[in-house]
């Protein structure tokens, strides 16, 4: 396990702190603590392997509706897609930062973004507890929107390159796609439970009693 330990940065410590306080109001009213952890790499290596399926569907319903033209495609291509796959990262974690701000009692002042350089993976968290459905919302929006939703729209204006881009979307949203499985997968008999970003690993904590 030491060998997946990482140091954390300021910004990581500071969450780190402050989710250590609210944990312990947290359950001296009365709540506990459950822990939804997945480990960096394996969402890397699984997340992705999990959104196959979706990415070979609309690939089937493109090829079928509009078929595959690549006349067209050249170097110059290749740049604009690089820039715009990065634009759509940020974007993508811009959409997590919306729907929870949306949805969190502090909005934005409870949102926060990094990267953790180790496995260059960026991200986006929110300090603040959630109802299950608020949280999963901003779980899912992002690859809903510019997986699920590009996909759509290129199929229907016969859009390769909106196509490209949608399913390199749905790609990049199998970590996101893990934790929504581990939400939906969660079952409680507890009458109250909140979720909260974990402060500094990929996943969250349910709060319940």
């Amino acid at each position: 396990m030491d060998k997946d330990k990482r140091q954390l940065t300021e910004k990581e410590l500071k969450r780190k702190n402050n989710f250590e306080q609210f944990n312990s109001k947290m359950q001296q009213n009365g709540y506990k603590t459950k822990n939804m952890i997945i480990n960096i790499r394996q969402a890397n290596c699984l997340g992705p392997l999990s959104m196959l399926p979706f990415m070979a569907f609309t690939f089937w319903i493109y090829h079928n509706v509009n078929g595959f033209d690549f006349e067209g495609i050249s170097l110059g291509l290749a740049v604009v897609v690089f820039l715009l796959l990065l634009c759509l990262t940020i974007l993508h974690e811009l959409i997590h930062g919306i729907t929870w701000g949306i949805f969190a009692k502090n909005h934005f002042h409870s949102i926060d973004f990094g990267i953790i350089w180790s496995s260059f993976s960026p991200y986006c968290t929110c300090s603040e507890p959630l109802k299950k459905w608020k949280y999963l919302l901003g779980i899912a929006m992002p690859t809903l929107i510019l997986g699920g939703g590009a996909a759509v729209v290129s199929v229907t204006a016969n859009q390769l390159l909106l196509f490209f881009l949608a399913e390199v979307m749905l790609l990049s949203g199998g970590g996101d796609f893990l934790i929504t499985l581990k939400i939906l997968l969660y079952r409680t008999d507890k009458k109250e439970s909140v979720y909260c970003d974990h402060p500094y690993e990929c996943g969250f904590v349910v709060f319940e009693k």
